[in-house]
Formats: structure tokens, sequence, C-alpha cells
């Protein structure tokens, strides 16, 4: 008992520096950003697509739980399934208040707010059938911190869990690699705060927190560095 105390207080310790940036502006920012420019049109429908087709992949799932859920912008695809309850889950206040004043309204309802941090979140086990964490692994540098995360999905999910990130193996992560050996070349060590994973790397960081795999999707295959994983308790 003492031990599970110990884990879950060094996890709300857990913090990280891009955090505190979501201020009711930014988020405003981040919300806007999506719905501008041709290519963030077209890249945010290739987004949903992923996420309608792992979303099948996992069963459709009656209660997800959306951490981190940003701005909302998954919201409408997750309310396509029209008695699935979703937990929108957020470490920013801000982003939360920005996403539930923006949200389709026939979507309230069935949405539940949480301001909760990814490392630590206020759920009981196995409260949800599947954590849906889009956009927020790739920001996860420290080995360790992507498991504690990993093990709170797998905690807190009955059944499966849907996350994207960064991964070897594509043009653009070997383009990234390039650019990012010049800049060391040139002296510069510029903060990073995205991270491109290598997949064995990844693949096996899921086993250790108890998942299998059951399926993978990338944004562009042998192109993107972006790729979805469906995955699944043990």
């Amino acid at each position: 008992m003492e031990s599970t105390v110990s884990e879950s207080t060094a996890r709300r310790g857990i913090e990280l520096p891009f955090s505190a940036k979501y201020d009711p502006q930014h988020s405003q920012a981040y919300l806007d950003k999506h719905r501008h420019g041709l290519r963030r049109r077209l890249s945010n429908h290739r987004d949903q697509q992923l996420a309608r087709q792992a979303l099948a992949l996992a069963g459709e799932p009656q209660c997800v739980l959306d951490l981190p859920c940003g701005a909302g912008r998954f919201w409408p695809t997750l309310g396509e399934q029209p008695t699935r309850q979703i937990i929108a889950a957020d470490n920013s206040p801000a982003m939360l208040d920005v996403a539930l004043r923006h949200a389709p309204p026939e979507l309230l309802a069935r949405l539940r707010p949480l301001h909760t941090s990814a490392f630590a979140i206020d759920l009981p086990a196995q409260s949800v059938d599947c954590v849906f964490c889009m956009r927020l692994l790739h920001h996860i540098g420290d080995p360790a911190h992507r498991l504690a995360m990993l093990r709170e999905f797998h905690r807190v999910s009955r059944d499966t869990a849907i996350v994207s990130l960064w991964v070897d193996g594509n043009y653009m992560a070997w383009r990234r690699a390039r650019q990012e050996a010049g800049r060391r070349r040139r002296g510069r060590s510029d903060y990073q705060n995205r991270f491109v994973l290598p997949q064995a790397t990844v693949e096996a960081e899921f086993a250790a927190a108890g998942f299998a795999i059951v399926d993978k999707l990338d944004f562009l295959p042998l192109h993107s560095m972006w790729r979805v994983y469906v995955l699944r308790r043990r």
C-alpha cells in the first residue's frame, strides 16, 4: 500500500515544461489554428479519419476518456457513436473552458469535463472503455515519464487505448534527424519538446505497461512521422 501511494505521489509531481503555456489566449489560438489554411484543414480531415478507424478497431467503445482533449477537436468524431459518453479531460483549465464554450451543443449532454493530469488521472481503476490520447506522447522525451503515463492509461481503461505519436522509419523522421544533426554541428542546442521515437522502443514500452498492439495506422505511410496505435489491455 505504501508503495502504491508513493508511486501515485511521484506521478502527480510530473510536470512538462510546455504545459504552463496554455493560458486563455494560447488555448483560443490552439482552437483557431486547425480551422484556417488548406493544409491544416486537410491534415485535420486525415486525423479525424484515423481516429474513426482506430475507434472501430477498438470495438466502438461506449465510454471514452479524451485526454488531453485540448480544444475538443476530436469531439465531433467521438460523438458520431450516438450512445458514447465522453470524459473530456485536460491538464489546462483554460483549454477545457475554450473547448466547452465551442463544443457542438448536441454533444454537451454527453461530455463530462475533468481537470486532471495524464500522469495521475483522477478516475478509479478500469472506469472507462478506452483512453483516447491524441498528440501528446510525442512531447514526452523521458522514457520513465512515458511509461508512467502508459501505466495510468492501463489502470483506468477496462479494454483499450488509442495513442498517437511520432515514429521513425519514414521520410519525415529521416529529414528531421538530418536537420537536428545540422543544428548540433552549428553549435545550436535549441530546446526540444517533440521527439521521434524508434518503433521498437515505443512498442516495447507498450508491452511493459501491459498493452498488446491491436493495430497501427500511419498518417501517410513511409512519409509522415505520425502513427496511431490501437492497444488492448493484456
